[in-house]
């Protein structure tokens, strides 16, 4: 019988890349600012379009969440009024204090866990390096939310 060997072509993409800086401009590593890589107008545009998206999405979410909580809390309500359901609220008023305490407690707490620290940092010195695009980006997530 005869077998047939099927030839792979095996691609190195370290060396396709060294060929191709297109790939480089678009996979490079994000260590350097955005102003290295993008004029000031490049990066208000960047920010601003993928803020306005953000924003307009934010909120078209925002008025669907506050549309189902409100809703369902209407409609627990009525079922209450009705008697179709019973609502304990010695017990609800007795877990909302407890999760009242508990806020206080992990609010009073001055101490700061490293990882988040660590995570803080890197967004305070992302937002440093990269101010026009986080201006854009501000600016169109407002905009976004306006319309």
């Amino acid at each position: 019988a005869g077998v047939k060997e099927d030839s792979f072509n095996v691609l190195d993409l370290a060396e396709y890349t060294k060929n191709r800086p297109w790939w480089r401009k678009v996979f490079a590593p994000s260590s350097g600012s955005s102003a290295e890589k993008y004029n000031v107008a490049t990066q208000l545009v960047i920010g601003g379009v993928t803020g306005w998206c953000t924003g307009f999405i934010f909120q078209k979410v925002g008025k669907l969440a506050a549309t189902a909580v409100g809703g369902g809390f209407f409609l627990l309500q009525i079922a209450n009024h009705t008697g179709y359901i019973k609502v304990d609220w010695k017990l609800v008023e007795r877990d909302v204090n407890k999760a009242k305490q508990q806020l206080k407690f992990h609010s009073s707490g001055k101490k700061v866990s490293p990882e988040v620290k660590s995570k803080v940092d890197e967004v305070i010195i992302f937002l440093k390096k990269n101010v026009i695009l986080t201006g854009g980006f501000a600016g169109g997530f407002l905009l976004g939310m306006a319309s």
